[in-house]
């Protein structure tokens, strides 16, 4: 696309974000007493399909869809950034296909739309064995997954395996296509994926060799030193953080889980947030896409908490920072 199709496009954005979700709008949905009172704040903020009848689920599919819908026409023939954004749900359904085809009676799996192949076609691709049809970047894993888990039945290797190849997919791409906002999308991703491998693993007690088959790497971490500082305790890991960009992350790892996975979250829209302030490139569109998820998953929490009548600091702590 065009500089001037971009200028135009990132006009277009510069309206949308005036209706992103301050902190502020937060505060007030927090500040709702009950969940059905939460469904009918958020419909007068316009989310939704307009069907009283609908589901909180459904309302907040309904938002996720209209994010796609604007960014996509709004790219025009450039998808490459929303093709890259969709890759851990991609790679989520050849996980849950793979799973279902070899043993169908194993537990069900929730398949993503919106990622390029459904539920339905990847059942067919791995059933038939048909991996050409797959991207390319996608095939040798898919094949090699599907004969492990069923030759050996164990769905934690078929998962390292497929999730390991997502984020190598991830890295590689974004690396590749010289836009900033994707190279700064990949980073975030693989290394706070990484992070939070290596803070399961310790808290399990996986090997070293665990580690190393599902970390990706990445520049801003040295995975083996990372996953070292694992064997040794949360301690060590938030002392090799400390020496790295994730300085903060060590320190929400000292606070809880809960303020650790609220840290994760909030380093996505970190590091994407200076991409708002380039006009002539797809960045703002990119960020806004990434604001829109990270919204609909904050309102997803406070939505969970009411309904399950949690205490307002268990939700608060989980809360996302806000990109507006």
């Amino acid at each position: 696309m065009a500089d001037k199709n971009y200028t135009y496009a990132v006009a277009r954005i510069r309206s949308m974000e005036t209706t992103l979700f301050s902190s502020s709008v937060i505060e007030q949905l927090m500040a709702v007493k009950t969940w059905a009172g939460c469904l009918d704040f958020l419909r007068e903020k316009g989310w939704g399909s307009g069907n009283l009848n609908e589901t909180a689920e459904e309302l907040l599919e309904a938002e996720e869809a209209k994010a796609q819908k604007t960014v996509r026409e709004l790219l025009g023939g450039n998808d490459r950034i929303l093709s890259v954004f969709s890759y851990q749900k991609l790679y989520h359904n050849l996980k849950a296909a793979i799973k279902k085809t070899a043993f169908p009676d194993f537990p069900g799996e929730l398949y993503y739309d919106g990622c390029g192949i459904d539920g339905t076609e990847m059942e067919r691709i791995v059933a038939e064995k048909d991996f050409k049809a797959l991207p390319e970047h996608m095939q040798d894993t898919a094949k090699e997954a599907y004969e492990t888990f069923l030759h050996t039945g164990d769905g934690q290797a078929c998962d390292i395996m497929i999730d390991r190849a997502a984020l190598e997919a991830i890295y590689s791409e974004g690396k590749r296509s010289g836009e900033p906002v994707l190279m700064a999308y990949a980073e975030s991703v693989t290394a706070v994926a990484d992070i939070k491998i290596a803070v399961r693993s310790q808290k399990t007690g996986k090997s070293l060799e665990f580690m190393r088959q599902s970390m990706a790497p990445c520049e801003s971490l040295n995975t083996e030193r990372l996953s070292m500082a694992a064997l040794s305790g949360i301690s060590a890991i938030c002392d090799y953080l400390e020496g790295t960009s994730y300085r903060e992350g060590a320190e929400a790892l000292k606070e809880s889980p809960s303020a650790f996975e609220r840290w994760c979250d909030n380093q996505l829209i970190e590091s994407i947030k200076p991409q708002k302030y380039n006009p002539f490139s797809a960045g703002p569109l990119a960020a806004y896409l990434l604001a829109r998820e990270n919204e609909i998953k904050t309102v997803r929490i406070i939505l969970t908490g009411k309904f399950n009548n949690l205490p307002e600091e268990a939700i608060r702590e989980r809360i996302r920072e806000m990109y507006v």
